[in-house]
């Protein structure tokens, strides 16, 4: 496969791919290639990470919606990301950011490592009834960070089962390729997500909580123009799935590649120390977001090439955390290697709000489930979601008893 043979594999995706011949050919041919006037991919590790840091480098907003997609509005997927913080820029993302970052500050995420300590080992208990044959995505991938996410924000226990078919309709749109039939499914789930959290809002006004539904209405309720209705909406409704989404697919890649390499299991489950080096590994070589995007807003130049103002660029996380310039032998899994970190949750100000409260799930999650089902087994190959952008694991088939 060539470079434009990759770029065009990537560029029309459709199915089960596995991206990283197409990565791979791409790293022979350099950092970064141009793929149209003004359209670039953009493959190297040091390319990507000056992208992500340059501030000419724009996320494609409301703003410039309105220039390149006239009638985007009626789109309420569409709407509802370019409401939010995940598409806005600097000073407007940076206002919004600001308002929910306090719940994800260090000492904060930190704290909640008993809780989720306490998680883990309830959601392990219920794993015995199902010891012959289970999926271990549905009875821990996501119950594990859907509990956490919805405790932080506020919503009621007995709501987390309809989010994940809602979170999978909803991010289709953030796919290189969707169809009409994924913006009407995404459009449904944006329209119901939004109603939720309206009603939910309300009833936090009547009956306020410690939690980030109350804080995120009350700083609305004092001044809209730091939080405006539809960004409050749009903003809950991006930290639920987002808290959720991709520690699903980070969790579950983490328990294939246990699975898949026993030696290293071994040496997780006899020193949980070792959790964090195996989780930056795991983001490493399977992220749960492979690809970003941005807009040079001015002329700007990238491992030496020259972008025009104007162009659009395809950042590919996946393919930098790959790249054989910073990672020797970079299609092997190999916890605790040397080298830079991975750029799986991006980096500059949109770097994952996220990603220690990610991080601290996986590291907790992985090694207490070895310890305590040492003899686990895949009883079949796990199948992957029917996406590239998002990539993850669909269902993760195991006997516990081995």
């Amino acid at each position: 496969m060539d470079a434009s043979e990759a770029a065009k594999t990537l560029l029309t995706f459709t199915g089960d791919l596995d991206p990283n011949e197409a990565y791979a050919a791409l790293h022979a041919h350099g950092q970064i290639l141009q793929i149209g006037d003004r359209a670039f991919l953009v493959n190297g590790y040091d390319a990507v990470d000056r992208a992500l840091r340059d501030s000419a480098m724009q996320k494609l907003d409301a703003e410039r919606l309105d220039a390149v997609r006239p009638g985007w509005r009626e789109y309420r997927s569409i709407a509802l990301f370019a409401d939010s913080m995940l598409r806005a820029n600097p000073p407007r993302h940076t206002r919004m950011r600001r308002l929910a970052a306090g719940v994800f500050t260090a000492r904060r995420v930190e704290g909640l490592r008993a809780v989720i300590s306490q998680q883990v080992d309830e959601l392990l208990d219920e794993l015995t009834a199902y010891a012959k044959g289970l999926d271990l995505v549905a009875r821990l991938a996501y119950p594990l960070p859907i509990g956490v996410i919805t405790a932080l924000l506020g919503v009621p226990a007995a709501d987390r089962g309809r989010f994940r078919e809602l979170a999978t309709a909803l991010t289709g749109v953030l796919e290189l390729n969707w169809s009409e039939d994924d913006r009407k499914l995404a459009d449904a789930a944006a329209d119901e997500l939004t109603d939720y959290f309206a009603h939910l809002v309300a009833a936090r006004r009547a009956d306020p909580r410690d939690d980030l539904v109350t804080a995120l209405a009350a700083a609305h309720e004092a001044d809209g123009e730091r939080l405006t209705g539809d960004e409050l909406l749009a903003n809950l409704a991006l930290l639920l799935v987002a808290g959720f989404e991709t520690t699903t697919n980070l969790i579950a890649g983490g328990i294939v590649l246990a699975l898949d390499h026993p030696a290293y299991a071994g040496k997780l489950r006899d020193d949980p120390a070792l959790a964090p080096a195996y989780v930056e590994e795991v983001l490493r070589i399977d992220p749960p977001v492979q690809v970003t995007s941005r807009r040079a807003e001015g002329a700007s130049a990238i491992a030496g090439l020259a972008i025009p103002s104007g162009s659009d660029l395809l950042l590919l996380l996946g393919a930098a955390n790959r790249d054989p310039a910073r990672f020797p032998r970079p299609d092997v899994f190999e916890p605790g290697r040397a080298g830079p970190p991975p750029l799986s949750f991006g980096g500059g100000v949109h770097y994952c709000l996220g990603a220690p409260l990610a991080r601290l799930e996986a590291q907790i999650a992985l090694p207490a489930l070895l310890r305590r089902f040492p003899g686990m087994e895949l009883i079949a190959r796990p199948r992957r979601r029917p996406r590239m952008n998002l990539r993850g694991w669909r269902e993760v088939p195991v006997t516990l008893a081995g």
